[in-house]
C-alpha cells in the first residue's frame, strides 16, 4: 500500500542533496572529451608505425644500424609499435606541456579560442599522453616477452615486466640509464596528471605546487628519448629537430617566469610585506628565471654547433645482439 506524500516540513527533514561546485570537472566527463583525442593520437601512431616499418623493412631505419640483428619489422613489429607508441606521446605530451604554460602565464592577446576550450584541451591531451606513455612501456615488455624464448612463460612475463618497469633492472647498455629515466617519468606522469581531479579535496595550492613538476616529466621524456631512441641515435638532422623543437617549451617557460598571471610569484614584494622576510622566495624566483635563459641559450648553442650528444655513425655495421639474461 502506497504511504501517503508528506508535506514539505513536516517529519523528519529531507536531506540537502549536495552539489559540486562549479570549478569541479569530473575525470569520467573528461575521459568521454578525450575519445577525439585519443583517437587522433592511435591514428598518428598508426602513421608512424606504418613509416618505421616501411624504413626497417627497406633496411634504410636506424634502428637497424644501431641493432642489425632487428632487420626483420614482421618479427619486431612490437618493437616497432612501441616506437611509435613512444614517438606519438613525447608528441602528445610537447602539446599538453605548452598548453599548461599557456594557460598559467598571463593569456596573450589574440587567441581565437576561449580560455575553457583551451583548459579542456590541456586536460584531455593530458591523459591521451599518459595512455600513450603507458602503451609504449606495455609493448615494450611485450617485445621483451616474445624474445625471451628460452625462458619458461612464468619467466618470460617476469622478465618482461621487470626489465620495462622496475627501476634499474634492465642490465644493458644505455638501457641501464635510459629505461630508469622512462620509468621516472611514467611513474611522475600518472599521480601529476590524476591530482586535478581531486584538488579539491588536497587544497588548490598544493595542487599547484605539485603540478608545477609536470614540467621535470616532460624534461625526464625527452631525455630518454635522446638517450634511447635509435631513430635519434646519430647526430644527424632527426636529432636536431628533436633539440630544436625544445625551443618554443623553453621560450614559453621563460616568458611564463617573466610575467606570472599570480601577483604572489611576481619577483617584487607584495605591499606592505617586508622584503627580509621574502629574500629567499626572492632569491629561488630570480634563480628559476636565470635557469630559463640559460636553458633557452643552451638549446640554441646545441645544435647550431653541433655537438648535441649524438653518436658518431659507424663505417661498419656494429656487431650488436640482444642482451642476455642472467637466468641462474
Amino acid at each position: 500500500m502506497a504511504s501517503e506524500a508528506r508535506p514539505a516540513g513536516a517529519g523528519s527533514p529531507t536531506p540537502a542533496v549536495r552539489t559540486p561546485p562549479p570549478d569541479r570537472v569530473a575525470l569520467r566527463g573528461d575521459l568521454r572529451a578525450a575519445l577525439p583525442d585519443a583517437a587522433a593520437a592511435v591514428l598518428v601512431t598508426a602513421a608512424v608505425f606504418g613509416f618505421l616499418y616501411v624504413r626497417m623493412d627497406s633496411g634504410a631505419s636506424d634502428t637497424v644500424a644501431v641493432m642489425p640483428f632487428m632487420d626483420d619489422p614482421g618479427t619486431y613489429w612490437m618493437y616497432l609499435l612501441s616506437q611509435a607508441f613512444g614517438w606519438s606521446g613525447l608528441l602528445w605530451a610537447w602539446g599538453t606541456v605548452m598548453l599548461g604554460l599557456l594557460l598559467s602565464g598571463r593569456r596573450p592577446g589574440g587567441l581565437p579560442v576561449r580560455r575553457e576550450t583551451l583548459e579542456r584541451w590541456h586536460r584531455t591531451t593530458s591523459l591521451t599522453t599518459m595512455a600513450l606513455m603507458a602503451a609504449h612501456a606495455l609493448m615494450f615488455a611485450a617485445e621483451l616477452v616474445r624474445y625471451e624464448t628460452s625462458l619458461a612463460w612464468a619467466e618470460r612475463l617476469w622478465a618482461g615486466f621487470a626489465d620495462s618497469f622496475v627501476p634499474g633492472w634492465y642490465d644493458s647498455g644505455t638501457g641501464q640509464i635510459a629505461i630508469p629515466i622512462g620509468q621516472g617519468a611514467l611513474y611522475l606522469a600518472v599521480p601529476l596528471g590524476l591530482l586535478f581531479y581531486v584538488r579539491h579535496r588536497i587544497g588548490a595550492n598544493t595542487w599547484r605546487r605539485l603540478h608545477r613538476f609536470v614540467v621535470v616529466v616532460y624534461v625526464l621524456s625527452v631525455w630518454h628519448t635522446l638517450l634511447y631512441g635509435t631513430n635519434v641515435w646519430y647526430g644527424e638532422w632527426p636529432r636536431t629537430v628533436l633539440w630544436l623543437l625544445q625551443l618554443p617549451v623553453a621560450a614559453m617557460l621563460l616568458y611564463r617566469l617573466l610575467r606570472p598571471a599570480r601577483r604572489a610569484q611576481r619577483l617584487g614584494p607584495p605591499p606592505g610585506t617586508g622584503a627580509g622576510a621574502l629574500a629567499p622566495t626572492w632569491a629561488t624566483r630570480a634563480l628559476g628565471r636565470v635557469v630559463a635563459a640559460a636553458v633557452l641559450v643552451g638549446l640554441v648553442v646545441v645544435p647550431v654547433s653541433g655537438h648535441d650528444g649524438g653518436r658518431d655513425r659507424p663505417a661498419e655495421t656494429p656487431a650488436t645482439t640482444p642482451h642476455d639474461h642472467a637466468t641462474e
